[in-house]
Formats: C-alpha cells, sequence, structure tokens
C-alpha cells in the first residue's frame, strides 16, 4: 500500500467536538467524493495507529481536507488529532470506499456519518445538480451539527435535522426509524444514502427494506 507524509495547512474548529484539517495534497493524488483513506499521525507510538477518515474536499482542489470528531472518553487518535498543530506531519494512504453518488435521493446521516456526504453534496452544488436530494441529519443537539450552515444554504428546506436530546423550534425531534420515514418520504424508489453507527445503519437498512426500497438503491459503508 502507497503512503504519503503530508503536514497540516490549517485547523479550524468546526463544533466543540469537531475539527477540519487542511492537508498537503500529494502529487497525483486522486479520489471520489465519497471516499476515504487510512490516516495516522507521524510521531513515534502513532504511525501505525491507522484509522478510516474520509475527504470532505474536492478532487480539483490543491489540497485535502478532514473532518473530524473527537472522541474524548478515550485516549485514543482522534483525540491526538485534536492535539495537532499546523505544521505536524500525518500519514495517508491509498483511497478507498463504498459510499458513491448513483443519482437523486434521500441522504440519512448521523452524527459525523455526514463526513462522506459532505464532498458529494458539494461537488452536486458545484455542479448545480443537487435537484431531487434531501438530506436527513440526525444528532443529539443543535451544538453538535457539523456545517450546519452551509448544508442549510447548499440544499435549504431539503436538509432537515433532526435532533434527539433536545427540543428546539424549527428542528425535529424524533428518531429516524421506521415511522420516521414512512412519514417523510414519498418515493422509496429513489436511493438511499445512509452513514453513521454501525446499529442506526442496520436499523435504517432493515427499516427501508421493510418499506419498499431494494438491496441495489440502498448505499452504504460496508
Amino acid at each position: 500500500m502507497e503512503s504519503h507524509i503530508v503536514k497540516i495547512i490549517s485547523i479550524n474548529q468546526v463544533t466543540h467536538d469537531v475539527k477540519c484539517l487542511r492537508i498537503e495534497k500529494p502529487a497525483g493524488y486522486k479520489f471520489v467524493p465519497g471516499q476515504a483513506t487510512e490516516v495516522s499521525i507521524n510521531k513515534p507510538g502513532w504511525i501505525e495507529e491507522r484509522r478510516p477518515f474520509t475527504f470532505t474536499s474536492l478532487n480539483n482542489e490543491p489540497t485535502l481536507e478532514f473532518t473530524i470528531k473527537r472522541y474524548a472518553d478515550h485516549n485514543g487518535v482522534t483525540n491526538a488529532l485534536h492535539q495537532l498543530n499546523v505544521g505536524d506531519e500525518l500519514i495517508i494512504r491509498d483511497v478507498w470506499g463504498a459510499i458513491e453518488y448513483k443519482g437523486p435521493g434521500y441522504f440519512i446521516a448521523g452524527g459525523a456519518g455526514i463526513t462522506p456526504f459532505v464532498a458529494i453534496l458539494r461537488q452536486l452544488y458545484l455542479n448545480n445538480q443537487l435537484a431531487g436530494n434531501v438530506l436527513f441529519f440526525s444528532n443529539k443537539t443543535t451544538a453538535d451539527i457539523i456545517y450546519a450552515e452551509e448544508l442549510a444554504r447548499m440544499l435549504g428546506t431539503n436538509a432537515i435535522y433532526i435532533i434527539t436530546r433536545e427540543k428546539k423550534e424549527g428542528f425535529e425531534n424524533a428518531l429516524i426509524n421506521e415511522d420516521f420515514l414512512k412519514a417523510k418520504i414519498t418515493d422509496f424508489s429513489k436511493h438511499f444514502y445512509v452513514c453513521g453507527p454501525d446499529k442506526m445503519i442496520a436499523d435504517i437498512n432493515t427499516a427501508l427494506e421493510k418499506l419498499g426500497a431494494t438491496a441495489d438503491s440502498v448505499v452504504f459503508e460496508k
């Protein structure tokens, strides 16, 4: 597997526990929106601690971008990544990923599961091809919503935010389950793009199948 050592160019805080890391892009490095790579930190003790992260930048940009949520409950890779500074080095590897845009439909994301969809939606927006797509984005609270303003700007009223641990005007307070999907979705023959915690993906895929979606129309990271 090919690997590249790249420097961090900039770091921006996105939410209270999410950072955006902009890094160098190796010559000839290409990916399709929705794809990911294995990342590790180029420091002793961390080089072989590889974790998958999706690109949130677009392929035609001169740099790469990762949007990374910190899980501070254990001293793991995301916690270490959040402590890095501009100029520190990462190691990235070959690209991979099963989440690829196949046509208009419904994007269903939970928390950091939005990241594979960010580059897809940004590319569609750039190409003026977002028509017919709807985003259902579930988070615990409004403070957890990644790129809330940008997603709303791109999708308008088709960016629907669901929060599970607070009630706030303008936001759905619900769980994305079979009843929710039955009430919100009018056409189960369209494509479905699902990403989030493993249990959420499994539950939603089961619900979609019961409601008439075909296996070929449901796209998720396997």
